[in-house]
């Protein structure tokens, strides 16, 4: 049984590779069903944005690209 694909009550944050060691300027983002949450790590108790999959797709797309 994969428990990959279970949905989870909270959601798991996570920090980019890119933010290196400075723990005092990052955000975190979530992956969940409804599409990607984003917040600032300092405030994890405070509001994140909620972006479609969709829109997260064609972000990523456009750093790709380089847009």
């Amino acid at each position: 049984m994969s428990v990959g694909s279970q949905p989870v009550s909270e959601p798991v944050w996570f920090k980019s590779s890119y933010s290196g060691g400075n723990a005092t300027e990052c955000v975190e983002t979530a992956f969940t069903l409804s599409g990607v949450r984003v917040r600032d790590s300092k405030r994890p108790q405070s509001h994140y944005l909620l972006i479609s999959a969709e829109a997260w797709r064609n972000f990523l797309a456009g750093a790709r690209d380089g847009h």
